[in-house]
């Protein structure tokens, strides 16, 4: 079974920046997506990032310009660099993956993911 184990979390000033990255052992054998999700405190987990093996890529309207996420399969790791940050980006981020390609209505729902990481927190100040 993918296990994934996220790293890089840290805490930085706004306008700052940190690279996260999600370590996966195993691997699936067909088409597979993983994605980025993050959760504050007393609000729902949301979809940050994704993207598969067929190198699509879809980002939440919050962080697109600013985040960029990249699957490096010689590594097994998923990445998400984090730039412009801004204090509302301050949550827990989670790695998560699941098999298939992405598709629009639910890259972005954790619901469809079954396979996740233990997250790290990332802390923006003003």
């Amino acid at each position: 079974q993918v296990q994934l184990v996220e790293s890089g979390g840290g805490s930085v000033q706004a306008g700052g920046s940190l690279r996260l990255s999600c370590a996966a052992s195993g691997s699936y054998h067909g088409r597979y997506s993983m994605g980025w999700f993050r959760q504050a405190p007393g609000k729902e987990r949301e979809g940050v990032a994704a993207a598969d093996s067929d190198a699509r890529t879809i980002y939440a309207d919050s962080v697109k310009g600013r985040f960029t996420i990249s699957l490096d399969n010689t590594k097994n790791t998923l990445y998400l660099q984090m730039n412009s940050l801004k204090p509302e980006d301050t949550a827990m981020y989670y790695c998560a993956a699941r098999g298939g390609v992405l598709w629009a209505a639910q890259a972005l729902g954790p619901g469809s993911y079954p396979v996740w990481g233990q997250g790290t927190q990332v802390t923006v100040s003003s």
